[in-house]
């Protein structure tokens, strides 16, 4: 697999260590209280357990500035993503702390993409993901062909409904911006707990 790999909602102990063997470059922890994949702040203590080569990733939308940077420094985030409307001050203070900030846009046939031109200088990737009013997690996958409206050098995680019948079609994506693959509620048996079986098969047919 080329682009690194993403695996994101992670809630349930067991099931963080199960998913860590697995060895994603990142893992996601989101931290917005209206997702059915919210993790507890007693779950939230196993972060600090990840192994070092596994960039974990807390996940928030319109969260206050300083409650992030808290969470940074509490559980030592490796990077922050950000799914609301987060502006480019908001980024840069983010920066700030050494983590990595990913910043997440919903595409859509009416989708500007002008709008990251802004953001270019102050997050280290963006990511594209289904348009929809939860901010993520709809499990639907948009119209790929959009990214071809794309013209900035930043790059970038694609998200949105992404398993096992996505992968020929992403094996064909020929964008060297594409940095990572992010995959979540296709590979779940429940929100928050991912089937491990499926992920392997998954990370197996990206390498061949």
């Amino acid at each position: 697999m080329e682009a690194k790999l993403k695996i994101c909602g992670m809630r349930e102990a067991a099931n963080i260590a199960s998913v860590a063997e697995l060895q994603p470059d990142y893992m996601g922890f989101i931290f917005y209280p209206q997702s059915p994949r919210c993790i507890s702040e007693v779950s939230a203590e196993l972060i600090k357990y990840v192994p070092p080569s596994i960039k974990t990733t807390g996940v928030f939308v319109n969260e206050e500035l300083e409650k992030v940077i808290a969470y940074v420094i509490k559980y030592n985030l490796k990077a922050v993503q950000l799914h609301g409307q987060e502006d480019v001050a908001y980024c840069a203070a983010l920066a700030e702390t050494g983590a990595e900030v990913i910043k997440a846009f919903g595409i859509g046939e009416d989708f500007d993409f002008e709008q990251l031109k802004a953001y270019e200088p102050v997050v280290d990737y963006f990511l594209f993901d289904t348009q929809t009013p939860v901010h993520g997690g709809s499990g639907k996958v948009f119209d790929w062909t959009l990214l071809a409206k794309y013209t900035l050098d930043k790059r970038y995680f694609l998200s949105g409904g992404i398993g096992l019948e996505q992968v020929e079609t992403l094996k064909q994506l020929n964008d060297p911006r594409l940095y990572a693959i992010d995959v979540n509620s296709k590979f779940e048996v429940a929100p928050g707990l991912k089937d491990v079986t499926q992920l392997k098969e998954f990370i197996t047919l990206m390498n061949n």
